[in-house]
C-alpha cells in the first residue's frame, strides 16, 4: 500500500490557489483511476482508495496536514517510505518539479506539519515551483493564497500533468527510478 498525499487548504475559496497545488494533482491523479474522495471523519482528509494505494487531501488545513497524514499512516499500516507528498514550492522556479527521498521543510508549513507528526523527514516528496519569473511582489503569504494568472494557468495545468507521472512512477517504479527520469 502507498499513500499519496497533496498538501492544500479546505474549501471553494482556496481551491485553485498558488498553495493548493498539491491538491490538484492528487484529484488528477485520483480521476485517472476513475477514484472518487470520500471524506473521513477519522483521518481529518478526503480520501480515494484502490488498486493498493491512497490519494489523502487533508481538510486540517495546510499547517495542520501532519494530523491528518499520521492518523492515515497508522490506519493503513504504513512505513514511511511508502508516503509521498506533493505540495508547492515558493524557492523553485514555476513549474519547475524536485522530487526527493527525504529532507528538510524548507520553510514549507503543511511539510513541517508532517516532519513534526511522523517525527521523521524521511518521506518522498514531489515540489512544484510557483515562483513568478518576474520576481515577488507582495509578502509570501497573500502570494501563496492567490491565484495563478491565466497564462500562468495554462502553464501548471500540463505541470499537473507531469507531477501525475511523476506519481505513478513513484508507485510502480519507486524513488530512485522516478528522480533519475524527473529531477
Amino acid at each position: 500500500m502507498k499513500l499519496v498525499v497533496g498538501l492544500g487548504n479546505p474549501g471553494k475559496s482556496y481551491a485553485f490557489t498558488r498553495h493548493n497545488l498539491g491538491f490538484r494533482v492528487v484529484d488528477y491523479s485520483a480521476g485517472q483511476f476513475n477514484l472518487k474522495f470520500k471524506k473521513s471523519v477519522k483521518q481529518q482528509a478526503y480520501i480515494a482508495e484502490g488498486n493498493g494505494f491512497v490519494f489523502l487531501k487533508p481538510y486540517t488545513f495546510m499547517n495542520l496536514s501532519g494530523r491528518s497524514v499520521r492518523k492515515a499512516a497508522d490506519k493503513f499500516c504504513l512505513p514511511f517510505s511508502s508516503i509521498l507528498v506533493i505540495c508547492d514550492d515558493l524557492a523553485l522556479p514555476l513549474g519547475k518539479i524536485r522530487i526527493k527521498p527525504k529532507g528538510s521543510s524548507g520553510g514549507h508549513k503543511g511539510l513541517a506539519s508532517i516532519i513534526d507528526s511522523l517525527g521523521t523527514e524521511d518521506f518522498a516528496r514531489v515540489r512544484i515551483g510557483i515562483f513568478p519569473q518576474n520576481g515577488l511582489e507582495e509578502d509570501a503569504s497573500s502570494f501563496v493564497l492567490g491565484r495563478f494568472s491565466a497564462e500562468e494557468d495554462e502553464d501548471i495545468k500540463q505541470v499537473v500533468v507531469r507531477a501525475n507521472e511523476c506519481v505513478l512512477s513513484w508507485i510502480n517504479e519507486g524513488i530512485t527510478k522516478t528522480m533519475a527520469e524527473f529531477n
